[in-house]
Formats: structure tokens, sequence, C-alpha cells
């Protein structure tokens, strides 16, 4: 079954359930938390105007079916639209698990957006105005070659998907688990946020500039590489060896080792140890598991091991980093 929603329906919907608005951050009126209606998913979406221009969206649902959107002509500003889970599909992007779409500011054509329903969507979105866009070109206001596609008002937005960098989930999991709220909270996000846009933003540099390797994979090649990624994510605490993940994709070795490395920016098991180092950090920092519950959920089995890897990586010791996060939570709910 599918869901079909109007632009109609939408505006039904934000009057019918304005009364549940709520606010995270009591103190910040900009930061608002609403409800998705419950006949099309469960869960929500929290809008946190950070200043004039810049605006980030985080999504946390779960679509009751497949759904088709209908949307009419508009102009937008730039989006960073990533999606940790979920899909959508629109006339200009298609967007999968772990990938990101970056759209220029300007017309949006009228169309259809669609979503599987087979993920819970989780995103983050990360709306600049190309007038605060601009303030970073300097005192001279010249954009780079490679970003001025980036910036339109009448022409057709600019489109263009990739992947998610270890990098990037890592800036995105903060954003969703920022500890602050009031002045604090609005100082972290910006910060992320403009981090993840230059992120992106290096990627697309490469791209414009003819450095990105990606162009050189086939379609099919890039579709197997991310089962792969998948199949690796999955299996944290036991993963396979390179030739099982590599037949498991479909894939020989080395187009696997290759291709990975295209995609990602790391060999196969050097992208595995970021990620559950990073996976670890996060999980500490919601302070709500001891150090060897985090260790072995992200496959560390080796204690001593552990605790030297997070501490080359994030400064400090496991256990000192938990230490600190609790606390800072203490003080901030007083």
């Amino acid at each position: 079954m599918t869901i079909s929603v109007s632009e109609r329906d939408w505006a039904e919907w934000e009057e019918a359930l304005s009364h549940l608005i709520e606010y995270p951050d009591p103190g910040d009126p900009c930061d608002v938390l609403m409800p998705k209606p419950t006949w099309l998913a469960q869960g929500y979406r929290r809008e946190i105007a950070l200043r004039e221009g810049l605006t980030v969206l985080i999504d946390d649902f779960r679509m009751r079916d497949r759904s088709r959107m209908t949307f009419s002509e508009d102009e937008s500003w730039l989006q960073f639209h990533c999606h940790l889970s979920g899909d959508h599909q629109n006339p200009v992007s298609e967007v999968g698990n772990l990938e990101y779409a970056l759209h220029g500011s300007g017309v949006v054509s009228k169309g259809v957006m669609t979503c599987s329903g087979q993920f819970p969507i989780l995103e983050v979105i990360v709306e600049m105005s190309p007038e605060f866009f601009l303030e970073f070109a300097g005192q001279q206001g010249t954009v780079p070659l490679e970003f001025q596609q980036l910036i339109g008002t009448t022409q057709p937005s600019y489109a263009r998907v990739g992947a998610l960098s270890p990098v990037m989930q890592g800036v995105l999991r903060q954003i969703i688990q920022c500890p602050y709220r009031g002045l604090m909270k609005r100082m972290y996000l910006e910060s992320k946020a403009l981090e993840l846009a230059a992120l992106i933003l290096e990627q697309e540099q490469e791209v414009q500039q003819g450095r990105s390797p990606l162009f050189r994979l086939k379609a099919e090649e890039v579709d197997r590489i991310h089962h792969a990624h998948t199949i690796l994510l999955r299996n944290l605490d036991q993963p396979p060896s390179l030739s099982e993940l590599a037949r498991q994709a479909g894939l020989n070795e080395k187009a696997l080792k290759q291709g990975f490395r295209q995609v990602f920016g790391k060999p196969v098991f050097g992208y595995l140890h970021d990620y559950r180092m990073d996976q670890a950090q996060q999980l500490l920092m919601t302070g709500e598991m001891k150090v060897g519950e985090v260790m072995a959920q992200v496959g560390f089995r080796d204690r001593r091991y552990f605790a030297e890897t997070f501490r080359k990586k994030f400064g400090t010791n496991p256990k000192d980093y938990l230490k600190a996060r609790t606390s800072r939570s203490c003080i901030l709910e007083q």
C-alpha cells in the first residue's frame, strides 16, 4: 500500500497538530519538536533555527508504509540533506542509507517525492540561505568556481548525491545527541552544522575538479560496495574476512578493496576500526552504558587495546571520558 500526501494534506496536518508542538529546550522558542501525523508515521521532526539563514532539521520517524508526496515549484536554500538511515527519491536525487544529497539554492521544480518505508528515517538537514553562505566568501565576496553552481535564484537547483564518510557520520550523531541547552547548545550546533557543510563541500570540490575517482565505478559496483558496507556494520562483533565479505557482496577481493576505498575513503578494515571507535565515543557520550558494555557492543575484546586506541584517537581513556560526560550531564540537569 502507498500513502499519498498532497500539499493540502501537509497544511491541514500542520494546523491540526499545532497544539502538540513541544519545546525540547524551554529557554529557546526557536527550537521546536513537531510530531508526525499517526496516519503517516510514528516519530517527529525537530527544527532549530540557529540564526537568520541557518536552520538544522532532525527527522526521526518510521513511515507506516511506502509514501508518495507531491509538491509544487518553489525556491529553496542550500541543503545538506544527510541520511543515517532511510531513503527518499525525488526528481533530482535518490538518497539511501548512509548517503547525502547536496542541493544548491534555486528553483525546485514541481514533482513527487517517494519514501520506501523499508527503513526508519534518521536524518539531519542543514539549510543555509545563499546570503549566509556568501558571508564566508571573504571581503571580496568571490565564490570559488567549484561552488558557484550552488548559488542561484531563478535557475533549477543543483543536486548531487554522495556517501557519508565516517567523519560525517560522527558529526551527524553529535548533532542528534547534542548534550547542551541554551547558549551552549546554539554555539555547539552551529559549529557542527558548519563542520558538516565543510566536509560535504570538500567532496564537492573534489568532484568539480575531477579529483574524485567515483566516476570510474559502475553503478552496479557502487551498489555492491554499499552492500558490503552494510554487511560489515551489521557484524561489528564478528566481521567477516575480506574474502568472505567480497563473496557475500558479489565482488572479487581486488574490486572490493579498491572500490571500498574509493567510496568510503579508507580500506575496509581501517574504516571498520574508525567506525567502531566513533560508535564507542557516541555510546559513552550518552552515559547510559559502562565501558565494558560499550567495548563489547562495538566488537572489542581486549580492554587494554581498546583503552589505548580510544586514548590515541580522542585524547583520553574511555573511563575518564565517561566520567566527564556523566559529570557534565549532572551539572546541566541542575
